[in-house]
């Protein structure tokens, strides 16, 4: 009876943690604060093109891409807010990258980082503190929802659409202005499907889940990396 108590009591609290986000009060912590914790995670994702995104923004990188799509292979885009949103994590938005901030600064928000597909991460990260501490103490996982009230995506495939499908034409319909001008119909190497890019190395390697959440919402892929996933080190 008293570990049931303590069950419902540690759900209790924590729900309590994760009221509904909404966008007045949910900002971005940074690739430097994720990987406080998720640190192997981060190490592989520093060697991704997503981790670089900033530096094709600048002049005379990428010239040959540049001018097929008539853009000035010489211009300094950095400070382009059509360019931002795509090329950093939060832009205009609470917390995210701010237009002349050091890309690498102290949250590192210069990147496509872990908040452009998991969320920003100001209302669930201590949660994710809190439930793996309660795995340890009573073996008990807590429910995944409480990350969707607190802020967290689950649907990583509209997250990757926002950009690589946002161009005229394309099949996702959310696409809006300013829209990418890196298009299929410029090279088909820009076709993006979800499908294929989720199981590409553009993603940061995949590590053992320990429990510490269950429950909806589950990405359909989770399994399947589950399967090849590595183990987090030890230090």
């Amino acid at each position: 009876m008293m570990r049931f108590l303590r069950h419902i009591l540690g759900i209790a609290a924590l729900v309590s943690l994760a009221p509904a986000a909404s966008a007045a009060d949910v900002s971005y912590a940074g690739v430097k604060t994720c990987t406080k914790c998720h640190y192997d995670h981060g190490q592989s994702w520093a060697a991704t093109a997503h981790a670089r995104t900033f530096e094709s923004l600048k002049p005379e990188v990428k010239t040959d891409a540049k001018k097929r799509v008539k853009l000035d292979p010489s211009r300094d885009y950095t400070k382009d807010k059509d360019c931002l949103g795509c090329h950093t994590t939060g832009f205009g938005r609470a917390g995210g990258y701010q237009v002349g901030a050091e890309p690498g600064g102290a949250e590192a928000l210069g990147s496509v980082g872990c908040e452009s597909c998991h969320g920003a991460g100001s209302g669930y990260r201590d949660l994710h503190s809190k439930a793996d501490k309660r795995l340890k103490e009573t073996s008990e996982s807590t429910p995944r929802k409480v990350l969707v009230s607190a802020g967290q995506n689950f649907d990583y495939a509209r997250a990757c659409a926002g950009c690589h499908l946002n161009y005229q034409g394309s099949p996702y319909k959310g696409a809006k202005p300013p829209y990418l001008p890196f298009t299929p119909a410029v090279d088909a190497k820009y076709r993006f499907e979800f499908d294929e890019a989720v199981r590409s190395e553009a993603l940061h390697e995949h590590y053992k889940l320990k429990g510490a959440f269950a429950g909806d919402p589950v990405p359909p892929i989770r399994d399947e990396f589950q399967k090849t996933a590595k183990e987090i080190s030890e230090e």
